[in-house]
């Protein structure tokens, strides 16, 4: 005698989408589609104002079809993938440097009084010095390759992740910490199990401003005896009278940032999943 499967529990047809994912599918589909609408309204006008009523000569704003053409330009002899990788390293090795330096100064004056007397003024006071202030003494004192590139962005990256980290740490509850006193727990102890995962939201917030003030000292860190890279390429384009590769470099760099953060963030929500916030609603 042949058993009957019941018809709920007999496999979906091939290629089908269980139904429990639809929705989940639809809201991703939402959520990608109003994320991308403001882009698309941009390009809309870009295109509208330059290429069909022609309110900015090509000189002035050059239209979607001629950046189109020097990316393509500049991607045929390989100018641009060079310049792309020049880049990503600087940004990379410099924020990562920048950044671990700030977790650390960050822990010793968040958790010392005596440490944020002693070095939170200077650092205060130099985190508002420009950042092309930096660049002549940085080429007397590291000469024109790479290493002063890789210190000014690490510069950048330095005080947006140093402030939020001072700040998580120095607002944790002071009852959990006193809980922790009560069980017994030693400083070494309190920092591992109390002020880190409590500041660690601050943290992360501050490196995504961090990596974002690192893509903007790329600029003017490639303005130091640079002949590769996206800002070289960008003044290079302004030297030669190119808004078009102008704009594959700012466009390029907005879709880096944009990519860099979106990771951070993505990170942001798997460090966090143990957190219970408040989540907005449409």
């Amino acid at each position: 005698m042949s058993a009957t499967i019941p018809p709920e529990l007999s496999a979906p047809p091939c290629g089908a989408i269980p139904a429990a994912r639809t929705p989940w599918l639809q809201r991703r589909a939402a959520r990608w589609s109003l994320a991308l609408a403001v882009p698309a309204l941009l390009f809309a006008l870009w295109w509208l104002t330059t290429d069909v009523w022609h309110l900015f000569l090509a000189n002035q704003l050059p239209p979607p079809r001629h950046v189109w053409a020097a990316l393509q330009e500049l991607s045929a002899d390989g100018d641009f993938t060079r310049h792309l990788l020049a880049s990503l390293r600087r940004v990379g090795l410099g924020f990562t440097l920048g950044g671990s330096a700030a977790i650390a100064v960050g822990l010793i004056v968040g958790l010392s009084r005596t440490a944020e007397r002693l070095l939170d003024p200077t650092l205060q006071a130099l985190r508002n010095v420009p950042s092309l202030a930096w660049v002549p003494f940085l080429l007397l004192w590291l000469g024109i390759d790479e290493t002063p590139k890789i210190t000014l962005i690490a510069i950048g990256s330095f005080f947006p992740v140093y402030l939020n980290l001072v700040s998580g740490i120095r607002q944790v509850d002071r009852k959990l910490v006193e809980v922790g006193h009560i069980f017994g727990l030693g400083r070494l102890a309190l920092v591992r199990r109390i002020f880190l995962p409590a500041a660690t939201p601050f943290a992360l917030a501050g490196l995504r401003i961090g990596v974002g003030q690192a893509w903007l000292f790329l600029v003017a860190a490639e303005l130091i005896a640079s002949t590769r890279g996206l800002g070289f390429m960008l003044i290079d384009g302004q030297n030669n009278l190119r808004p078009d590769i102008m704009l594959v470099g700012i466009l390029t760099l907005a879709l880096l940032g944009k990519t860099t953060d979106g990771l951070l963030r993505l990170a942001e929500r798997r460090l966090l999943v143990w957190a219970d916030t408040f989540e907005a609603k449409a």
